[in-house]
């Protein structure tokens, strides 16, 4: 798979995403939690990061990525460990009226909207990795 590739499917991962997390909240009406607008906050901005990326043709959108979505995969991570009850309520940083912990969606019967936070942002670090991997291989 070209580089080329992998950075269209990052940004197509980042649109879906944005683009879920706003039917969510504006179409379905459920309020986003402290830690979903954390999300937020590192994921939209990874639209026009990668769309850079594409227009320009320069990798280094990369020193962008990694942070972002690293810290976006950490906080969903977080999130996830609040949402099963790994982790105790009590550290959640939500306020009472809205629970990080709220049962508010389950696709079939486990995929939550702390989930598919996860899965994007770890599918966007794997990407963008191997969009790494895949130009050190050919430089040489």
């Amino acid at each position: 798979m070209s580089k080329w590739n992998l950075l269209f499917i990052s940004w197509i991962t980042a649109c879906v995403a944005t683009a879920g997390s706003l039917f969510f909240s504006e179409v379905m009406n459920y309020p986003p939690c402290s830690l979903c607008w954390y999300q937020r906050i590192l994921l939209y901005p990874l639209v026009l990061i990668f769309g850079v990326g594409l227009w320009t043709e320069d990798a280094s959108y990369k020193k962008y990525v990694y942070p972002m979505a690293g810290l976006g995969l950490a906080v969903a991570a977080y999130h996830n460990l609040l949402y099963f009850g790994i982790i105790s309520e009590e550290l959640a940083p939500c306020t009472q009226e809205l629970s990080c912990t709220n049962k508010q969606l389950e696709l079939f019967g486990f995929l939550t909207i702390p989930l598919l936070s996860l899965f994007g942002f770890l599918m966007i670090m794997v990407l963008t990795w191997l969009d790494s991997r895949v130009g050190e291989k050919y430089e040489k």
